[in-house]
C-alpha cells in the first residue's frame, strides 16, 4: 500500500468520527454488579464442566496409550520367544543333519581303513591277482577322493574333528572307554582314538572315544 493510499484512508477514518456520535452505542447506567458476578459463576461452572471433561478425555487416552504399550510388549515378548523355539528347533535340527553327516563319515573311514589292509590271497586269486589289485587300488583311489570331499564338506559347515592322540584327557571333548598301562606315558595320556569326536564351530557335537594310559 502507498503512502497516498495510507493518508487516504487516515482522512476517511477521521471523517467517519467526526460524523458519527459514539455516545448512542454506550449504555447510559453502570453494569449491574449481582449480574456480573452471576455471569462470571456460570463462566467459572463452564470452565469447570470443560476441565473435567478434557481430564476424563486426557484419561481416557492414557489408559489407552498404557494398553497400547502393555499390548506391544506382550507381543515383543511373544515374537521373541516363538523366535527362541524356531531357532532351538533350527538348531537341533541342524545339530541331527550334522551327525549324520558324521556317521556316514565314520562308515567311509572304517570301509577305507578295510581297503587300505586288504591283500588278495594268491592262492584264490592266482590267476586274476594282478587285475584284483588294480582293482583294489582303484577303488581305494575313488575311497580316498569321495573321504577327502567329505571332510572337505564337514570343514565348510564348520565341524571339525577333535584332536586327541598324545594329549591328556580332557573330559569336555573325550570319553575314556579303554585303559591301557604303558609306564613310559604319563598317567592320562590318550594312547589311541577308538571313535572320532568332533566340534561344530566351538561346540561339542560328539565326544571323542579314546583309550587313555593309566599308571
Amino acid at each position: 500500500m502507498s503512502d497516498l493510499q495510507k493518508k487516504r484512508l487516515l482522512e476517511e477514518f477521521e471523517t467517519y468520527l467526526a460524523q458519527t456520535d459514539l455516545s448512542e452505542n454506550l449504555g447510559t447506567e453502570p453494569p449491574d454488579l449481582s449480574t456480573l458476578l452471576s455471569e462470571m459463576a456460570g463462566l467459572k461452572s463452564e470452565v469447570k464442566a470443560e476441565a473435567r471433561h478434557f481430564k476424563a478425555t486426557l484419561d481416557t487416552l492414557s489408559g489407552a496409550l498404557d494398553s497400547l504399550q502393555a499390548d506391544k510388549k506382550t507381543l515383543a515378548d511373544q515374537l521373541a520367544a516363538h523366535n527362541d523355539h524356531i531357532e532351538a528347533v533350527r538348531s537341533e535340527t541342524r545339530r541331527t543333519v550334522l551327525l549324520d553327516m558324521v556317521d556316514i563319515y565314520d562308515r567311509l573311514s572304517v570301509g577305507f581303513g578295510v581297503l587300505q589292509n586288504y591283500n588278495p590271497v594268491s592262492s584264490l586269486f592266482g590267476h586274476s591277482q594282478k587285475q584284483d589289485i588294480r582293482f583294489i587300488d582303484a577303488f581305494k583311489e575313488g575311497q580316498s577322493m569321495t573321504l577327502k570331499r567329505f571332510e572337505q564338506l564337514l570343514q565348510r559347515y564348520h565341524v571339525n574333528a577333535i584332536d586327541c592322540l598324545g594329549k591328556p584327557l580332557d573330559p569336555r571333548t573325550m570319553s575314556a572307554v579303554e585303559i591301557s598301562h604303558n609306564p613310559e606315558l604319563d598317567n592320562g595320556i590318550v594312547v589311541e582314538e577308538l571313535r572320532k569326536g568332533f566340534l561344530f564351530e566351538e561346540n561339542v557335537l560328539r565326544l571323542a572315544e579314546v583309550k587313555v594310559n593309566k599308571i
